[in-house]
């Protein structure tokens, strides 16, 4: 087997250097898309996997070899039926990031609603939860919200969230310069990622994970300010760390 391994490294070139590379790059990105997701571990498992194919191949384990290379054969299969949110939010990112621009670009003055509001709720310590929409729909993951079709505005928003008022349970959508839905709810995350966090927190972070929208919670119990990128939850926002992180997200 070292003697296999020398010849190869011998045979060793700037082009398998690049082809190593390029994979590395390919699934460290997925690994960080996934990871905290009900689908990690699945990925670590597939992983494993195949560092024993490798094994059973260089040890010539003719019984383990002939199970694993028939498992191989489904396992395309297996990773699309599996990861299909994950390979999802994969291709969305991927074609995200080859534009030079998103679709939804606020304007100072959207972004500056936005702010207000969230703030004015936070003082009230009214809860919310609102959903900024960017690449991919959140329509799709969402059953029977409320359509609305109005432009941002802060006295729409602060009267959807008061107390009593039809559409204050759930999220409102916010979609390039529109507030296109409300009563919107959100997948929780799996369970082995509950947190002390309340139901809002849980569902930004849940949406998150599905798509690449950007979140923004209120606290019903203390009126602090969260918001959730990627599945990670950032906590204890004021007005202006709350505008900085909406622009470096061209929100």
């Amino acid at each position: 087997m070292f003697e296999m391994i020398l010849n190869a490294f011998s045979k060793f070139g700037i082009n398998d250097m690049i082809d190593i590379i390029f994979l590395f790059i390919i699934f460290y990105y997925i690994l960080l898309l996934i990871k905290g997701t009900k689908s990690y571990q699945m990925a670590i498992g597939l992983a494993l996997i195949g560092v024993f194919a490798i094994i059973a191949s260089l040890l010539k384990l003719t019984a383990f070899s002939f199970i694993i290379d028939h498992f191989l054969t489904y396992l395309i299969i297996a990773i699309i039926v599996l990861f299909q949110d994950e390979l999802r939010k994969v291709l969305a990112e991927i074609g995200s990031r080859m534009k030079t621009e998103y679709n939804f670009n606020q304007n100072s003055e959207i972004t500056d609603e936005i702010v207000n509001t969230v703030v004015a709720l936070s003082l009230s310590k009214i809860g919310a939860l609102i959903a900024i929409e960017r690449e991919n729909k959140i329509s799709n993951y969402v059953n029977k919200p409320v359509p609305i079709n109005t432009k941002v505005n802060k006295d729409i928003l602060l009267t959807i969230f008061t107390p009593g008022s039809p559409l204050h349970d759930g999220a409102v959508v916010i979609s390039d310069d529109k507030i296109t839905m409300a009563k919107c709810f959100f997948q929780l995350p799996p369970l082995l990622e509950l947190s002390p966090s309340g139901t809002r927190h849980l569902a930004a972070i849940g949406i998150t994970q599905q798509t690449d929208c950007v979140t923004i919670v209120v606290s019903e119990e203390t009126g602090k300010i969260s918001m959730a990128v990627n599945g990670d939850l950032i906590r204890g926002l004021d007005r202006e760390s709350l505008r900085k992180r909406l622009k470096s997200f061209n929100l």
